[in-house]
């Protein structure tokens, strides 16, 4: 390179060693690593220039040099960019009108943004790390970038089979016309036939109901889903009549705990513990028959006092009652959406400082960031998924087929 007379790098690293060994930081404005990347930055575009110049119309030569302040993960540097005579240089490790370098500072930006934070407190971190300012439009515009990547991932085709499957909703406040409204995010967890879980899909909505559901399980059936074994939900508007016309085949569980918090709310806070002990019973029971007289004898001792408690026992003993028929280790499984209201859970952890979102994107984008970061974990199979699998193959033995896996 033409300066690299003109750098004394024995002078920089002696610089660099005392600046270290007093304090002084790695990165940021005034860390040590500024004068050898402005150095790395300008040798590599005074060779573009270089080549530029070669290939070009004898008449161009270079024509002085104009600097600029570039935002990097180590700080702010400013860097000299050569100019050409008649304008045409493009540099392409710095861009004419970028003020950014590299995908380090993006990369920290989104990093701190999948953590729940606002780009007013990344602003702020950037600012007093970093020394870099850097306005909300343009940390938008960083974030702005997963979202082809969240497209992908929306998109991404589906495993055949899947052996169970949970559906449950979250909701966030949304800005929509100017005005900030309720939404629900519909999220639908699965297991496949080697137990890994993962998150099929995330679909933002406001009207449930049935043509809502038979539009949200037609993409997961466009995506590659043929048949799901088993299907949890919190009988959810609807969702009953698009499972019967997409997977007629699933066998449907609404969640036992959602109906005993259904119950609950019927009763005086001082009955609260006994009455929840009682419907235990009826969940535990050993078979169906058994499940139903439990309940018998629970609304015997609680109807008169809660007349209304049960009611829904009985509208919905059909849809309670499946996993009955299912050994234990199965049972634990779809008896309730406790498995997708953990990652629920963990959702919320993230986005609890956030009392709104700007629009459906925005609430995507940190969702999709969540999820990501969650399901990293989610390498290993369920626990008992051996036996589980077992009986699952034996009780679907052509819909499961462990043979084909």
């Amino acid at each position: 390179m033409e300066q690299e007379d003109n750098f004394d790098y024995k002078s920089f690293e002696k610089a660099a060693i005392r600046g270290l060994f007093s304090g002084q930081p790695l990165e940021g404005k005034d860390g040590v690593l500024a004068p050898m990347i402005k150095r790395l930055i300008e040798g590599a575009l005074d060779e573009e220039m270089k080549a530029h110049i070669s290939q070009k119309k004898p008449d161009n030569r270079r024509n002085g040099k104009m600097g600029k302040v570039v935002k990097t993960g180590y700080g702010p540097v400013e860097i000299d960019t050569p100019r050409d005579r008649d304008g045409s240089f493009e540099p392409i490790i710095l861009p004419k009108r970028a003020t950014t370098l590299g995908t380090s500072l993006d990369d920290k930006v989104i990093s701190m943004y999948a953590k729940g934070m606002s780009y007013e407190d990344i602003g702020e971190h950037l600012r007093d790390l970093y020394g870099l300012e850097v306005s909300d439009s343009v940390l938008s515009s960083i974030t702005n970038r997963i979202i082809v990547e969240v497209e992908q991932w929306q998109n991404r085709p589906l495993e055949s089979v899947y052996a169970m499957v949970w559906l449950d909703a979250i909701h966030y406040k949304v800005r929509q016309d100017n005005r900030i409204v309720s939404k629900a995010v519909y999220n639908i967890m699965g297991v496949n036939r080697d137990g890994i879980r993962d998150v099929l899909g995330m679909y933002i909505g406001q009207n449930e109901g049935a043509r809502y559901w038979l539009q949200v399980l037609s993409d997961l059936k466009q995506r590659g889903l043929e048949d799901i074994l088993i299907i949890c939900t919190d009988n959810l508007k609807g969702l009953s009549e698009a499972i019967e016309a997409t997977f007629p085949r699933a066998d449907i569980q609404t969640c036992i705990v959602h109906q005993i918090r259904n119950t609950l709310n019927y009763a005086n806070w001082k009955d609260l513990k006994a009455l929840a002990a009682d419907l235990r019973k009826v969940y535990q029971a050993s078979n169906n028959e058994d499940g139903f007289n439990k309940l018998m004898e629970v609304e015997e001792k609680w109807g008169d006092k809660y007349p209304n408690a049960f009611k829904s026992w009985h509208a919905n003993w059909e849809k309670i009652c499946p996993f009955f028929y299912y050994p234990a280790e199965i049972r634990r499984l779809m008896y309730t959406t406790n498995p997708i209201e953990s990652l629920h859970s963990q959702m919320r952890k993230i986005t609890k400082s956030k009392r709104s979102f700007s629009s459906d994107n925005a609430l995507m984008k940190l969702l999709y960031l969540v999820v990501k970061d969650i399901t990293k974990k989610w390498e290993k199979p369920i626990l008992n998924w051996n036996q589980i699998s077992i009986q699952l193959n034996i009780i679907f033995t052509e819909r499961f087929n462990l043979n084909e896996i």
